[in-house]
């Protein structure tokens, strides 16, 4: 299994669906009370996972995970 990768996409400091616990994950930022990257919702759906599919892969509500897209749209930053 590859190591997961500590960097994160976004700048998750400022959300408050996402915390950083060192230990836990890597300290990875994840989605407050789970072990799953706020990255990983970011990363399906650029990868093309409609919100219907990333909430049903990952059982999250559907509001929870536009925010957190929302957020990441914000705080992306700008692409070359």
């Amino acid at each position: 299994m590859a190591p997961l990768d500590a960097t994160p996409v976004v700048d998750w400091t400022d959300c408050p669906l996402v915390e950083v616990i060192p230990g836990k994950v890597s300290g990875v930022p994840l989605l407050k009370g789970t072990r799953l990257p706020a990255d990983t919702i970011l990363e399906n759906y650029e990868g093309g996972s409609p919100v219907a599919e990333i909430c049903e892969n990952f059982d999250m509500p559907e509001d929870t995970i536009r925010e957190i897209l929302s957020y990441a749209a914000r705080k992306q930053p700008p692409q070359p």
